[in-house]
């Protein structure tokens, strides 16, 4: 009888090991994350909504395309987790920003930000990113304090898009090298005669950004430009016949604007339509946008864009055979052609799986590491030495950047770019057209 109890209870002992064994590898799967959460923060509303369907659609793309080959491997778990792709509309708001990424970094649990379009509405969420300690891949805004802003923890925010300071530079540079002696020789100008700029911006860390890029590079570079007038503008705002009208008035060489598509568009219309300013409109990148083509018409005919990304035209640069595959897909998926900073958000979700794939886990801060580590072949855009790496001093990228005219095209009805600086990527010399007026003579 003792023998056949003692059995009993081993046997009951046993018995309650296996339930407590079964439970405990349970909790261990629950435990164990099934995908991999990429929170996007894009502006389907306000001021930056036409950007911001871009960057939603190209990131679904990316995602589509990561889990077709099995999702991001992971080396803690030893498998690879689908990605999940959480949108979140910043508003193109600062405090709607902050709402997006609280939401996302607090009851979604996402694993990784990417995305930002409008920069101060980027730099409000700073905070929020430092306490929550998660990494944000920028791929829009462009200010600088993106990633260099004093008094904030910045360490979180890696920065996969141009800084305005680049945009001023590379325009300003193009203006002196390639303007400038364009004017003066048809125009019989002395070659000392200072090319005459105005200067139209948004009023705020991006449109600040780009105005000191230019001044800063004028005074650094000793060229000899000169700024005639200097106006500035409210983020969303639709009417800017005030300030053409005094920049008419001190009869400018070329009007550099820092705006958004939906701005830049109404700059250029009503420039050319309503003020009569017979002049060459140069925009900053974030302008390369299909629906800015459809909405300047004719009247952007002989205007240049500073780009790295167009929908319309490739450098000749090792991306070509990618870039060209990615414009295909983005067409079949969505039905029109993906814009600068939509591309910038599908390689910012390749950039985002790759660092957590090196860090081989979900673990914050070991993926902020390997951040800091990752040198990645470069994707649809052409990257200063063909690799993807952040400076170790403000995470920043380094991109091949170009400038187009656009000519108008009677088969698309609509303007169509050309690169025409540097030389080693043009595609055709640089236009100034009959109706061009230059500013004052001396």
């Amino acid at each position: 009888m003792k023998h056949t109890g003692t059995v009993s209870i081993l046997l009951v002992v046993l018995l309650l090991a296996t339930v407590l064994l079964a439970g405990c590898t349970q909790q261990q799967q629950q435990a164990q994350p099934q995908e991999v959460k990429i929170g996007a923060v894009v502006s389907l509303t306000g001021a930056g909504s036409n950007v911001g369907k871009h960057m939603k659609q190209a990131a679904e793309l990316a995602v589509e395309e990561i889990n077709a080959n099995g999702g991001v491997y992971v080396k803690q778990y030893d498998k690879k987790l689908p990605v999940k792709l959480i949108v979140a509309d910043d508003e193109t708001k600062p405090d709607s920003a902050v709402k997006a990424v609280t939401k996302l970094t607090s009851e979604d649990n996402v694993d990784i930000l990417v995305g930002g379009y409008s920069s101060a509405v980027t730099i409000a969420t700073q905070g929020v990113v430092a306490e929550k300690k998660i990494v944000y891949v920028v791929t829009g805004a462009s200010s600088p304090d993106v990633t260099r802003k004093a008094g904030v923890d910045t360490t979180y925010m890696f920065h996969f898009c141009p800084t305005t300071a680049m945009y001023g530079q590379y325009t300003t540079q193009f203006m002196d090298q390639v303007m400038r002696p364009a004017v003066n020789e048809k125009f019989s100008f002395p070659a000392d005669r200072p090319f005459r700029v105005a200067m139209l911006y948004q009023d705020s860390a991006y449109g600040k950004g780009v105005l000191n890029g230019v001044v800063n590079t004028i005074t650094s570079e000793n060229l000899n430009m000169e700024i005639v007038s200097n106006q500035s503008f409210k983020l969303g705002e639709a009417d800017f016949h005030t300030q053409l009208t005094a920049i008419k008035a001190a009869k400018p060489d070329a009007i550099y604007a820092a705006a958004f598509p939906a701005e830049q568009t109404q700059i250029t219309v009503q420039a050319r339509r309503d003020v009569g300013l017979n002049t060459i409109i140069l925009a900053v990148e974030t302008n390369d946008n299909p629906d800015y083509y459809k909405g300047i018409g004719q009247y952007g005919e002989y205007s240049i864009i500073e780009s790295r990304f167009s929908p319309y035209t490739s450098p000749k640069s090792s991306c070509a055979v990618a870039e060209a595959k990615f414009k295909s897909d983005y067409a079949t998926k969505f039905g029109g052609f993906p814009d600068m900073m939509g591309t910038s958000t599908y390689e910012g979700v390749y950039i985002a799986a790759k660092a957590i794939e090196n860090a081989g886990t979900l673990d914050k801060e070991k993926v902020r590491t390997a951040m800091t580590q990752l040198h990645m072949p470069q994707m649809v855009e052409a990257i200063k030495n063909d690799v993807i790496t952040f400076s170790p001093d403000y995470r920043e990228v380094q991109f091949e950047l170009f400038m187009e005219q656009l000519f108008w095209s009677p088969v698309a009805n609509e303007c169509r770019p050309k690169i025409v600086w540097p030389d080693n990527l043009k595609e055709t010399d640089f236009v100034l057209p009959d109706w061009y007026e230059p500013g004052s003579a001396s």
